[in-house]
């Protein structure tokens, strides 16, 4: 294999600038033109995610090699005035040879050795099994329909963005190839958070990551030894930090091009396996609340994300949540920044063990307030578990309303058939999406800290749920029909939800602020 596609000079990264038009470009020319440059343009979450983590460990790596360490107020500097392009330029053309996606020893994120290791050098598999989205073995994908025997060529660009998303993203499991199984890869099963800024250079001084401590290594792939058999057979092994998570070898792959550069097979094995680590969770993974302890944050089927919000925020107990380090890093930066909001963005991919679930990619913007104050957040927080809460009491009373106007009434399993029929309607999506209109204007408000602001977001938030069960309670009296029974439960049922709903009811004054705010 002679070495070619050099990720310096061949445009394979999508991006947007400012203008709103969509370019593929080089590393080099992305960091020259960082400032001109929106936002990455990639559509697949997964690959989104895991080229920013790209782009932040060669920054850090850049910065640590130029000049070591920095400060708080230095990122400030670059925030406002530019990345050191200068810096990170010496940097990659230091690592140039290292940034072949091709080449006969040193394949950029893959592993050479595979082409001559006795267990995998006869054997080839389809591209397909790094693709996310693709069917490949035993877990088809709905809409696709790529067979393993003769798998659509791609070209170098997309294998090299899939690599990427596949390496963080992998769930663990069955590999049987030096190693019966291995491990996931940092962000299987997560919905991973990241600052943005109104630049690709903004965001990159964002959500940069800490200097490392001297003496610490904290090595990219590309800068560590190439992986041997052995390495690969190795047990898991700790992250030495942030730049060794963003670009983990966490499966052995050697892409194969053919004679027009396109990748049809490759060659695939266990990888470097990441270890867990509790001590240094993801920098990009936030934990809620679960039964017994904190859960890594993942989508969830039929669930917005805005119910999550508040797990995003500080939290002064650190109870409720542990939110990324990534957003303390962009809260340093933010103090000294007169900016009144700020984007989010929290893609991912949701798996159940090794079966793959959904992915997906939103964005919020959020005041700034709400970022950097636990008090703020708090009041966010409260909001969000009402919301919660009188949805339960909804759900409670509505069940009960379908029970009684079903046939069997009293039967045992009447009450699990009216929960069903709650469960599988419109009551969820009509409530919350009900709910999420007023969601923008009351963080708003939460934001400014003003008392007069903090009452306003009070009523306005209790007119929207009052609203929201409103539409949900028509709903139900549809699915319970006409009938002299069912006009009885939904009778019952609706003086049960008015006296569940009696602590959302607000004065006349109240009503006048909410038609205010509706007006604006």
């Amino acid at each position: 294999m002679n070495k070619s596609f050099n990720l310096l000079d061949v445009p394979w990264l999508p991006v947007r600038l400012q203008d709103g038009q969509v370019y593929d470009l080089g590393l080099l020319e992305v960091f020259q033109r960082a400032g001109e440059i929106s936002a990455l343009a990639e559509t697949a979450p997964p690959s989104l995610i895991a080229q920013y983590r790209l782009l932040l460990a060669i920054t850090h790596r850049a910065l640590s090699r130029s000049q070591g360490s920095w400060t708080d107020a230095e990122r400030t500097s670059w925030y406002q005035s530019g990345l050191p392009t200068e810096a990170i330029l010496d940097y990659l053309e230091y690592w140039r040879e290292r940034f072949w996606l091709f080449h006969p020893r040193q394949p950029f994120m893959q592993a050479a050795v595979l082409a001559e290791a006795e267990e995998t050098r006869g054997k080839q598999k389809p591209w397909t099994q790094i693709s996310l989205a693709s069917a490949n073995g035993n877990t088809p994908v709905v809409f696709d329909h790529s067979c393993d025997l003769a798998p659509q060529p791609t070209s170098a660009a997309n294998a090299l963005r899939t690599l990427l998303g596949f390496l963080q993203f992998t769930p663990g499991g069955l590999v049987k190839t030096l190693r019966s199984s291995d491990k996931a890869g940092a962000l299987a099963n997560t919905a991973a958070v990241l600052p943005l800024g109104t630049s690709l250079a903004e965001t990159l001084c964002m959500a940069l990551h800490v200097p490392t401590p001297s003496g610490h290594e904290d090595l990219p792939s590309w800068e560590q030894e190439l992986p041997s058999v052995a390495q690969l057979q190795a047990e898991p092994r700790l992250a030495s930090g942030p730049n060794d998570r963003y670009t983990r070898r966490t499966r052995a792959v050697l892409l194969l091009p053919d004679e027009q550069g396109q990748v049809q097979w490759l060659r695939f094995a266990a990888g470097i396996a990441l270890a867990d680590d509790v001590q240094a969770p993801d920098p990009m993974a936030s934990y809620r609340v679960g039964n017994q302890n904190l859960v890594r944050l993942s989508f969830t089927e039929g669930r917005a994300f805005w119910r999550d919000l508040p797990t995003l925020l500080p939290d002064a107990e650190g109870k409720s949540s542990q939110p990324a380090p990534v957003l303390h890093w962009a809260a340093s930066l933010l103090a000294n920044l007169a900016t009144s909001e700020q984007s989010l963005l929290v893609a991912g991919l949701a798996s159940d063990q090794a079966k793959l679930l959904r992915w997906r990619s939103e964005r919020f913007n959020l005041p700034t307030a709400l970022l950097l104050s636990s008090e703020g957040a708090g009041e966010l927080r409260a909001y969000v578990r009402q919301a919660e809460e009188i949805f339960n009491g909804i759900r409670s009373v509505a069940t009960t309303a379908l029970a009684e106007g079903m046939p069997e009434s009293e039967h045992k399993d009447t009450r699990s058939r009216a929960r069903n029929l709650f469960d599988t309607g419109p009551a969820t999506p009509i409530y919350f999406s009900a709910a999420e209109r007023s969601l923008g204007r009351v963080m708003a408000l939460l934001g400014t800290g003003n008392s007069s602001d903090l009452d306003k977001a009070d009523t306005i938030w209790q007119q929207t749920l009052l609203a929201a069960a409103d539409a949900v309670w028509r709903a139900v009296r549809n699915a319970l029909g006409d009938s002299p029974k069912a006009l009885r439960a939904e009778a019952r049922g609706h003086m049960n939800l008015m006296n569940k709903l009696k602590p959302l009811r607000s004065s006349q004054s109240n009503h006048s602020v909410a038609e205010e705010e509706t007006q604006v």
